[in-house]
């Protein structure tokens, strides 16, 4: 089923042979969808709940993962538009489940969550704004994850000294050198190609 959605998006962006972009459609595609006037994404496949992040976790401390999704034109910068968010992570090492709380307004909470299905809520809550969009132009997204831990972590939107501004500057900086941090971008795509 994941396949068949995979190639369905990849051809939808009338993309048979993805390779002509120079693009290889990995395991970790990044799958862009519309609902409404707003473009979300699913990643079956992607994982960030791994290495030192997934210790850390199961250790019994908490973790901050940065997420930015980033409206593109293939091969060009800077974004046309962005979402930025804030996720808080725990585990319950009894239960053997992660606890997911959205650090943004609105302000959200999941619990109970196997991991894959805690990195799907983290992706479900983000969307970028498509209603302005020329329907005809190529365009990608792109998701870039990081893990902070607390104790680094910028304050929070809605915290006093922090405005949206401070959290996309957490992206304009590359990722220090020993924290985890993921990119993975969707093969180019039209909006029109997306409606049903």
């Amino acid at each position: 089923m994941i396949d068949a959605r995979i190639r369905a998006a990849v051809a939808a962006a009338g993309l048979f042979a993805a390779a002509a972009y120079g693009l290889s459609v990995s395991s970790a595609l990044l799958v862009v969808s519309l609902h409404g006037d707003q473009l979300g994404v699913a990643a079956p496949r992607f994982h960030f709940l791994t290495g030192k992040a997934l210790d850390r976790l199961h250790d019994g401390l908490s973790l901050d993962f940065d997420a930015q999704l980033s409206l593109l034109e293939p091969e060009a910068a800077p974004p046309l538009e962005r979402s930025v968010d804030r996720f808080l992570f725990s585990y319950d090492v009894w239960e053997e489940k992660f606890a997911v709380t959205r650090l943004r307004d609105p302000r959200e909470k999941a619990s109970h969550l196997t991991a894959s299905d805690a990195e799907a809520w983290c992706l479900g809550r983000m969307h970028l704004e498509a209603g302005h969009l020329d329907r005809m132009r190529l365009l990608m997204v792109r998701l870039e994850m990081r893990a902070e831990e607390n104790e680094e972590a910028a304050p929070l939107l809605g915290d006093p000294g922090l405005n949206l501004a401070s959290l996309i500057e957490i992206f304009s900086r590359p990722a220090r050198s020993q924290q985890q941090h993921w990119q993975i971008d969707s093969v180019p795509f039209r909006v029109r190609d997306l409606e049903h």
